[in-house]
């Protein structure tokens, strides 16, 4: 599956994921994200990986 978040929130170690689609929310820890990882970066997830969308 493949699915486009946007980083609405960072609590310490954790980050909190809104699906750009469907408006849910998840909450993701900050090591599985990519490096550079900020509030209201773009990701993309597929296959179990997540990439900074430019």
């Amino acid at each position: 599956m493949i699915f486009e978040y946007t980083v609405v929130q960072i609590n310490g170690e954790y980050a909190v994921l809104k699906d750009n689609d469907s408006g849910n929310e998840v909450l993701i820890a900050m090591a599985l994200l990519p490096p550079g990882t900020d509030l209201r970066t773009r990701l993309h997830f597929e296959n179990f990986e997540y990439t900074i969308l430019e």
